[in-house]
């Protein structure tokens, strides 16, 4: 496959590959234990503070990109990251850490007929997709509420980061 998704073909064949991939791992996912969960949430916080000057620097390519294609002022200061708002980044996903996991809640309980007790529990709901535009907030967020309540999920940027990613080439 070329480095250029250009045909339909093409791009219906990653899209099943990905899909497939979400899909083994969302099953994986919907019994993985909370505190395994709430070290993974905090090792991606951890991570991004560390790594914040390497997402920075990318982030710096993105924002020059969108100046020279005339975006406007408010697109651009959305997208625009801070180290602060790295650290709140990685703060929202320790607060999710905090959070009560939501997988195998008893929501409500009854006895049926015959005697038969029947439960209402929470569980995952597999894989999520989710687009979105010049947010970079949402990857995160995304990704550490899915990851908590056991979900795959797959994120894609609107056209506009294809555009941006490609413009850098």
């Amino acid at each position: 496959m070329s480095d250029e998704l250009t045909t339909t073909e093409e791009r219906t064949l990653m899209l099943r590959e990905l899909g497939e991939k979400a899909r083994r791992a969302a099953a994986l996912m919907a019994f993985m234990k909370s505190d395994k969960k709430n070290r993974v949430l905090i090792r991606m916080a951890e991570t991004l503070r560390a790594q914040s000057d390497v997402i920075l620097d990318k982030n710096a390519l993105d924002v020059e990109t969108a100046r020279r294609n005339g975006r406007e002022k408010a697109y651009i200061d959305r997208m625009t990251l801070t180290p602060g708002r790295i650290n709140d980044f990685a703060k929202g996903l320790e607060d999710l850490v905090a959070l009560k996991d939501p997988v195998g809640e008893i929501i409500r309980g009854w006895k049926g007929a015959q005697d038969i007790q029947i439960t209402k529990v929470r569980v995952p709901i597999g894989v999520v997709g989710m687009i979105y535009e010049a947010r970079p907030n949402v990857t995160v967020d995304a990704a550490g509420i899915c990851f908590k309540t056991g979900n795959a999920v797959i994120l894609r940027g609107s056209s506009d980061a294809l555009m941006l990613s490609s413009s850098r080439r």
